[in-house]
C-alpha cells in the first residue's frame, strides 16, 4: 500500500523537478557546514572568512526560489482548506482550474519583471555584457545568478501551470460525458 505523504507528480516535468529538488537538497547541509566553518574560524581561531556569508546567503536563496517549482511539482502549496476541504470533488476541480489560471497569470506577469531585472543585472546600459556583483570585499556574481535563476524559475513554473492547467480542463470535460 502506498504511503498519501508519498509524491505523486502529475507529468513528467513534475516528476523531474522532485528528483532534481530532492537531489539538490543535500545544499541547505551544505549551507550548514560552511556557516559552522565560519563561526568556528571567526570566534575560534579569529580568522573570519570573506566568502561564507555570500555563498551561504546565495545557495539558501536559490533553493528557497526553485522549492517554489518543487511545491508546484509535489502538489504542497499553499492553499485555503478551509474552504478546499469541504467541498466536492466536482468543485475541487473548479478551484483547481482557477488556482491554475490565476498562478499561470501571476507567474507570466513576474517573469516579465524578472526579465527587466536579469537585462539589468546582466547588461551595462551602453549594451556590453557585465555581471552584476555583490560589492562586497570578494564580490562575486551572485546578485546576477540569482535574478538570472529568478526567471528561469519563474518561466518554469509557467509552463508548469500550463500542463496542470490542461490536465484539470481535461478532467473536468471527461468528467461531462
Amino acid at each position: 500500500m502506498s504511503n498519501p505523504e508519498e509524491l505523486q507528480p502529475r507529468n513528467r516535468l513534475d516528476a523531474g523537478i522532485i528528483w532534481a529538488g530532492n537531489a539538490i537538497s543535500v545544499l541547505f547541509l551544505f549551507t550548514v557546514l560552511i556557516s559552522f566553518y565560519e563561526v568556528l574560524m571567526r570566534y575560534v581561531f579569529n580568522a573570519p572568512t570573506i566568502w561564507v556569508h555570500e555563498t551561504a546567503s546565495f545557495v539558501g536563496g536559490s533553493l528557497f526560489v526553485i522549492g517554489g517549482a518543487y511545491g508546484l511539482a509535489a502538489d504542497k502549496h499553499v492553499r485555503v482548506v478551509l474552504i478546499y476541504d469541504h467541498v466536492s470533488d466536482r468543485v475541487k476541480q473548479y478551484l483547481n482550474v482557477f488556482h491554475h489560471i490565476m498562478g499561470l497569470l501571476f507567474t507570466v506577469l513576474l517573469s516579465y519583471a524578472a526579465y527587466t531585472m536579469v537585462e539589468g543585472a546582466w547588461y551595462a546600459p551602453w549594451g556590453e555584457m557585465r555581471l552584476e556583483t555583490s560589492g562586497s570585499a570578494w564580490n562575486p556574481a551572485f546578485p546576477a545568478l540569482l535574478k538570472a535563476l529568478i526567471f528561469g524559475t519563474l518561466c518554469l513554473m509557467s509552463v508548469q501551470f500550463v500542463l496542470h492547467l490542461i490536465q484539470e480542463i481535461h478532467g473536468l470535460v471527461k468528467k461531462k460525458k
